[in-house]
């Protein structure tokens, strides 16, 4: 018994000390070295930042960095305030208003710019260019465009609404920046999936007599898909998030700022205007959830309409 066990040693010492382990070992290494960084980056940036913020929605901030361990207290006061729940329904009215309009839009300048039309280059860069301008000085030209005393939409039609101060109305202008800024984006995106799909499809089916309506239901609309569903994906995340298009368009001494405000201003107002930091962590750890539920419910949903086999 003791022999074998001794063979055993004997041979398990010479495989670990054979070349190809040590390669092995070289190998794993050099992979450990090259994630590395990128492994760091995801620890101290999101990791542990998330952990802390999961830790302080449980505790009251006294200051100077101090924490005081209070239980569920801020989800109960979270969850008793109207403000909040009106936040939660702002947020989902944004995104109602914003990524349904803006999917159509960007599919249609998409299209658009995947047809044979002369300085196709220069119009790609047209709609492309409200991305990289600087957001305030997009909100700066909006709120001149809304002004209700001088702004340019209500000269053109002769009427004195406040665009940006009405509860009726702050919402669908906002609505509206937000549309604008992201259309050139999402278009190049879905652009990238039109011109992947193979002109034999439309050829063939032109042979069988299908019109261009057709057309777009059979082959474009399938096709697109799996790119169309990235895209509503990312733009549904982005409007639940949405915070600085709304600080930047609405000023909190703006009697409209409740009908408008969203859940990231309300974390924004709690956290570093009233210094209520484990009230606006509890606010962003229901945004979370509201953001994986959503994004659960898509990728659940998208069984019935993404079409995958290109």
């Amino acid at each position: 018994m003791l022999q074998n066990i001794h063979l055993f040693y004997s041979f398990l010492k010479t495989y670990l000390n054979s070349r190809m382990v040590q390669s092995c070992a070289g190998c794993c290494s050099s992979i450990f070295q090259m994630v590395a960084p990128t492994m760091i980056g995801l620890i101290v940036l999101n990791l542990w930042p998330f952990a802390q913020t999961i830790y302080t929605s449980f505790c009251e901030h006294e200051g100077f960095g101090r924490y005081s361990f209070i239980g569920f207290q801020n989800y109960i006061d979270m969850f008793q305030n109207a403000e909040f729940w009106r936040a939660t329904w702002n947020t989902i009215l944004f995104c109602i208003l914003t990524v349904p309009v803006g999917l159509f839009l960007s599919l249609l300048v998409a299209m658009l710019l995947n047809a044979k039309i002369k300085f196709k280059g220069g119009f790609r860069t047209i709609f492309f260019l409200p991305l990289v301008c600087a957001p305030a000085a997009v909100t700066m030209v909006w709120r001149f465009i809304f002004n209700g005393e001088y702004g340019i939409l209500n000269q053109i039609f002769g009427s004195h609404i406040g665009w940006i101060t009405d509860p009726r109305f702050v919402m669908i202008s906002c609505a509206i920046v937000a549309i604008w800024s992201n259309i050139g984006y999402d278009a190049v995106l879905l652009l990238a999936g039109l011109q992947n799909i193979p002109k034999t499809l439309y050829e063939a089916n032109s042979i069988d007599g299908a019109g261009p309506v057709r057309q777009f239901f059979t082959i474009t609309l399938p096709m697109v898909s799996p790119t169309l569903f990235v895209v509503m994906i990312m733009r549904l995340m982005s409007s639940v998030k949405v915070y600085d298009l709304i600080y930047m368009m609405v000023e909190e001494t703006n009697p409209a700022v409740t009908s408008v405000q969203s859940l990231m201003y309300l974390f924004y107002r709690s956290s570093f205007v009233a210094g209520e930091r484990g009230y606006g962590s509890a606010i962003v750890l229901w945004t979370v959830l509201l953001i994986g539920l959503v994004t659960v419910i898509q990728f659940y949903g998208q069984k019935k309409w993404v079409n995958y086999d290109v």
